[in-house]
């Protein structure tokens, strides 16, 4: 019998995992996460345009409040990892996505 991670625990992988690939790569001080809700097709846009980019799939019910710990756990950390605001428009959400702007892909 498989369980189904919470909420909490889906967020506080994904900062796990933005934090990691933030080291990773060497992020500056001034560099941080765009955050924001995407679909399918939004999501394949912005990985080809940025680099990294880290995305969770989840169930379209829990994306929003799942928005909302990431943000809320990124921003009680140190500023190189402090998300933006993102357009979350009403629209057909599938995914959580995160890129730094500033890290174009080549």
């Amino acid at each position: 019998m498989t369980t189904t991670p919470t909420v909490e625990q889906q967020a506080t992988i994904y900062v796990y995992d933005l934090n990691n690939c933030a080291n990773e790569f060497g992020f500056k001080s001034d560099e941080g996460w765009e955050i924001g809700l995407a679909s399918d097709a939004e999501k394949t846009a912005i990985e080809k345009k940025y680099f990294p980019t880290i995305s969770a799939r989840a169930l379209p019910e829990i994306l929003a409040e799942l928005l909302h710990l990431v943000r809320k756990r990124l921003s009680g950390l140190n500023s190189g990892n402090s998300p933006h605001s993102v357009n979350t428009a009403d629209g057909n959400f599938q995914y959580l996505v995160a890129y730094s702007p500033k890290r174009l892909r080549s």
